[in-house]
């Protein structure tokens, strides 16, 4: 027996739909002015700070070196390093081969030559000195294909005592880079200690005078903005300063880094506890996750000052911690953190591979049963089958996980996972819907 067709009827004038329209036009433009979504490029999974007279061509390497230098010390085979980490039993092979591997092919994903802290106040000479080599060396090891994939500068902060020196420093090092043939590929610029939204955009302004200067398309440097202060959590008015400052950077800003240190000493966390996992660093991270959520601009986990060094027990102890860290970090989605000593380096990256092996396996089977519309025991939605897609695609980024492998689980090439990570505002309503 044929099914009646339904009568499909309607009450509303086209009038209506198009007063509707126009009326959210600017509600739609702002959403994706300041919401654009995640760039869709590969984030490192870590920054080195290194002070700007200790960074040399070498840097990458020699941090890569140390590392395994340390291994074959304190972890000469994949169970000694899964006992002194707590990686599990049958992850302990895959991971320690990859994390040597990756010490060997790649060992610093993210590089910041560093004028704040970690140099302190020098002559001004020096500094100048120092920016100017730092460029050469970036423009150098950028060519010859050495430089980390991402590498640049932080400056010192923008309060008055120091405002002139950091525009110093940093017009300096990108004027070198220009002088030097152009700026590089994965260029990074770190503004610390904000405490103000005018700030941002005063580095905006200063960035935006470079370019037209020298003729470089508008927006082509951004910056990261680093929480170190808790006026950059919460305003004296009581709201949430951090998404005010992404605004003022009108569009420049790249990413938020947490200062473990100086932001638990701002909220009077005594010496002994200050660290990654304490409730206030957790309080102010979850503000700029949820600040920074849908507009691109991505959020970095802090570092830990427990350094890998002394005898193999300390060593190992100091594994552990890190290990348990970034692992922790990257459960709640902070999947970029500082590292402050080569001996970081096998924690960082077996955390990393550890997290996302574990994993790859029920993430493919609940993406290929969505992609193939297969009910299994999950029921999942597009932007579930985002972060599914997503997640794979960062294993793959940072080489924990294998195109081949990937594809064979999910039955998706790149292309197809990252067409699901990356769908547009409206795709994920209409299909859900639907």
């Amino acid at each position: 027996m044929a099914q009646q067709a339904e009568r499909i009827v309607t009450s509303l004038p086209d009038a209506v739909g198009k007063e509707v329209g126009a009326a959210l036009a600017p509600v739609d433009a702002e959403l994706a002015r300041r919401y654009p979504g995640d760039p869709g490029t590969r984030q490192p999974v870590h920054t080195v700070y290194v002070p700007g007279d200790a960074y040399t061509a070498t840097t990458p390497r020699d941090w890569g070196d140390r590392a395994l230098a340390s291994l074959d010390e304190h972890a000469p085979d994949a169970q000694t390093f899964a006992r002194a980490t707590g990686l599990a039993d049958e992850l302990a092979g895959p991971v320690y081969e990859r994390v040597r591997a990756k010490l060997a092919r790649e060992p610093v994903e993210d590089l910041r030559v560093d004028f704040e802290d970690g140099y302190g106040a020098r002559p001004g000479a020096e500094e100048d000195e120092a920016a100017a080599r730092a460029a050469r060396l970036l423009h150098e090891t950028s060519a010859n294909k050495t430089a980390a994939p991402c590498t640049g500068i932080r400056m010192k902060c923008l309060e008055a005592p120091v405002r002139e020196r950091a525009l110093r420093t940093l017009d300096i090092f990108l004027t070198g880079l220009i002088e030097a043939g152009g700026l590089p590929e994965g260029l990074v610029l770190t503004l610390p200690k904000v405490t103000y939204p005018e700030q941002t955009a005063a580095l905006a302004r200063v960035l935006d005078a470079f370019e037209r200067a020298h003729g470089l398309p508008a927006k082509r440097l951004g910056f990261e903005i680093q929480i170190e202060t808790s006026q950059s959590i919460l305003g004296a008015d009581g709201t949430a300063t951090v998404a005010r400052m992404i605004g003022a950077a009108d569009g420049r800003a790249t990413g938020l880094h947490y200062g473990t240190f100086d932001y638990s000493a701002c909220v009077g966390v005594s010496a002994a506890y200050q660290s990654s996992d304490h409730p206030a660093a957790d309080h102010a991270k979850a503000v700029m996750q949820v600040a920074a959520a849908g507009t691109g601009v991505r959020v970095c986990d802090g570092s830990t000052n427990v350094l890998p060094v002394g005898t193999r027990a300390q060593v190992h102890e100091a594994w552990r911690l890190h290990f348990g860290l970034t692992r922790r970090a990257l459960a709640r989605a902070y999947y970029q953190g500082w590292d402050m000593h080569p001996g970081h380096l096998p924690t960082r990256y077996a955390a990393v591979y550890a997290f996302y092996r574990e994993g790859m396996a029920a993430a493919a089977r609940r993406l290929a049963d969505y992609a193939s519309h297969t009910a299994g025991g999950v029921l999942d939605e597009p932007a579930t089958a985002k972060a599914l897609s997503g997640y794979l695609l960062r294993g793959l980024d940072c080489g924990a996980l294998d195109a081949d492998e990937v594809t064979a689980l999910t039955g998706l090439d790149r292309e197809r996972l990252e067409g699901y990570a990356a769908p547009r505002r409206g795709d994920l309503t209409a299909t859900a819907a639907s």
